[in-house]
């Protein structure tokens, strides 16, 4: 692969870091890029000074790369950017036909990620989350909807052997279950670790209605969990996660404090976004209560993507690079001095970086 990690981010500047999250690269031929989906997207895989980084693409970005250098303004910045190789699993397909990058795709330098279930309960317009698009990639047929257990582990098992991922991230689109879709995950989970035993797994879901789930993707094979409330400000959620916001904070702090029991401090993680209208000093606050609670704060800055209400109805810009940049660093300070780093845990997001400018912190 292109890199041992996504970490090691003490080699990019924050500031500079901070810039490129925002105002992405313009004319990034990355041959490793994601569009539309559930999670941060339109962007370019590289390696930014040797560290794994998800970049967004913007064809009005003052950044470019020429020969391998990233450029401000035409000014060198002293980073040099290599984008990460298409990985050869890519190629391959199942005895069904079905393209093994519908199935999973690569993150970063050695991630391997997979939405289970590419459809959301919440997906109505009304209850839909405004900064997501979970199923504009079904519907430019780019994955399928329903991913299988075995067609998971084939597909890990490649990409294990082919491009040396080591780790790997399992996310859901909500069900109407009481479980929220976290029951097939956790079947997903069993089936690769069945032929990659030692694979370092993440999953995502909504807080369970029964906790007793959380222990089931435990013993399914998952070693960290994130469970993601993007806000802590109700009054944000309620206008931007209409539908998820129904879900009561009460509830995701019983599932962190579940998780941290299960899953060890340090292994939970949950999404914050700056840039929705949150009080700089709340979310650092917000991010204090997580981290107290033994929850790793995943810090990220909004990013206007094609196909959501936030950019297709809302046209929220991006939060302003100082904003991100002193949220990030308050929160990496708190994170340093509870002991937490994001490279710690045994996968997913936080232990990735790639799309936060969190571990530029050092944290």
């Amino acid at each position: 692969m292109n890199a041992p990690s996504c970490g090691g981010a003490a080699a990019v500047r924050s500031s500079t870091r901070v810039d490129v999250a925002i105002q992405g690269i313009r004319l990034l031929d990355a041959p490793v890029s994601r569009q539309s989906g559930a999670g941060p997207s339109d962007d370019g895989h590289v390696l930014l000074g040797g560290v794994g980084t998800a970049i967004p693409i913007n064809p009005d970005s003052p950044f470019t790369i020429n020969r391998g250098r990233l450029l401000l303004d035409g000014a060198d910045t002293g980073l040099g950017v290599e984008p990460v190789r298409r990985p050869r699993f890519y190629d391959l397909r199942t005895a069904e036909g079905v393209s093994y990058e519908k199935i999973a795709r690569l993150h970063s330098a050695n991630v391997l990620a997979t939405t289970v279930v590419q459809t959301c309960v919440r997906y109505a317009e009304a209850e839909r989350c405004r900064f997501c698009a979970i199923e504009k990639s079904l519907e430019a047929g780019s994955t399928i909807a329903v991913k299988t257990p075995a067609q998971i582990a084939e597909v890990a098992r490649a990409a294990y052997e082919l491009d040396g991922i080591t780790q790997m991230v399992m996310t859901t689109g909500t069900s109407n279950g009481r479980d929220r879709g976290a029951t097939h995950l956790a079947r997903c989970v069993r089936a690769v670790r069945e032929v990659l035993p030692d694979l370092a797994i993440q999953v995502q879901c909504e807080p369970p209605a029964d906790l007793r789930t959380i222990t089931d993707l435990y013993e399914a094979g998952a070693r960290s969990i994130g469970i993601h409330v993007e806000s802590m400000d109700d009054d944000i959620r309620r206008r931007w996660m209409p539908g998820k916001s129904s879900v009561p904070l009460d509830e995701y702090r019983a599932a962190w404090r579940e998780a941290v029991r299960v899953f060890g401090h340090n292994q939970v993680s949950t999404y914050l976004l700056v840039g929705l209208g949150e009080d700089p000093d709340e979310m650092v606050a917000a991010a204090q209560e997580l981290i107290d609670m033994g929850v790793y704060p995943f810090v990220v800055p909004f990013r206007p993507l094609a196909g959501t209400l936030a950019t297709d109805v809302d046209g929220v810009p991006p939060p302003p690079a100082q904003v991100l940049q002193d949220v990030t660093r308050r929160v990496a300070h708190a994170l340093m001095a509870a002991g937490m780093h994001g490279s710690d845990q045994a996968a997913g997001c936080a232990a990735c970086g790639a799309c936060s400018v969190l571990q530029s912190e050092g944290a």
